[in-house]
């Protein structure tokens, strides 16, 4: 891998992970506020904790996992070294 690929993979990657941050937000935002308004509780704890809280952690990990095998690549950034110099 040439050392601009290099460059390029590591600007898609720091780009997934901007949008990665940006749709757990608003998945946080729609689990805990979007249900805010219902009335369903579990072991006596309102609907959009466990959704904010519990829901966004798993949905976290998800995501993670989801860049983890399709968009980041692992690779040295150092330079290759010859080995027949």
């Amino acid at each position: 891998m040439k050392r601009s690929d290099k460059f390029r993979q590591a600007n898609r990657e720091a780009l997934a992970t901007v949008w990665a941050t940006l749709v757990v937000i608003i998945f946080w935002w729609v689990a805990g506020f979007g249900l805010a308004d219902v009335n369903i509780s579990f072991l006596q704890t309102p609907l959009w904790v466990w959704g904010g809280c519990l829901g966004t952690w798993i949905f976290a990990i998800l995501v993670t996992l989801f860049l983890t095998k399709k968009v980041f690549i692992d690779f040295d950034l150092d330079e290759e070294e010859h080995e027949h110099e």
